[in-house]
């Protein structure tokens, strides 16, 4: 279960981070960004992209990828504890220099630039997502913050086979039938 917010609970500030399971142990590798670049950095850096929550972690890897390959190909999901909170960074969507960085596109080699600044000066930062406006991306260098955080879950991932239809627009099975025409 995802931990309340301060304000309702109490507990350890959680990455969470979704990877084909062939990749799951070295999840923390930030071998992807490090040979290809990202929103956040340049090639070269071993950036790792995760979220504050499970559900935008999930969304983030089946934009890319589609709800098709998380449906049809093993995936694991990592959760890890930041141990000291006060290393992390917050950029707050007005202190990003474009704002179209925080849309959905191909970053700039300017986008990715900022973030290699932010990289280079915190150990952890937190961006809003492109993905979802109302969310948050985790994303640290793997060297930098190494010793500063805890992995505290692995498990399968399974998608709710439901999503498989968002992506296919198959709405053609007799339960999808009946349940649309309950919704008119």
């Amino acid at each position: 279960m995802t931990p309340l917010p301060a304000p309702l609970g109490s507990g350890p500030l959680v990455g969470w981070r979704l990877d084909l399971k062939q990749h799951a142990a070295t999840w923390d590798s930030g071998e992807g960004a490090f040979r290809f670049g990202g929103r956040w950095n340049g090639k070269g850096q071993r950036a790792v992209y995760c979220s504050l929550d499970p559900a935008t972690a999930i969304l983030e890897v089946a934009v890319h990828k589609g709800f098709r390959a998380l449906d049809t190909l093993p995936h694991v999901l990592t959760a890890f504890e930041i141990l000291s909170p006060g290393m992390l960074q917050v950029v707050h969507p007005e202190e990003v220099p474009n704002k179209n960085w925080l849309v959905p596109g191909i970053p700039s080699r300017g986008q990715q630039d900022f973030g290699d600044r932010l990289l280079a000066e915190h150990p952890f930062v937190l961006i809003p997502s492109t993905v979802s406006a109302h969310s948050w991306n985790l994303v640290f260098l793997a060297k930098a913050a190494e010793g500063f955080y805890r992995r505290i879950l692995r498990e399968p991932f399974a998608l709710d086979t439901r999503a498989d239809r968002i992506e296919s627009g198959s709405r053609s099975d007799p339960d999808s039938m009946r349940e649309s025409a309950l919704l008119r």
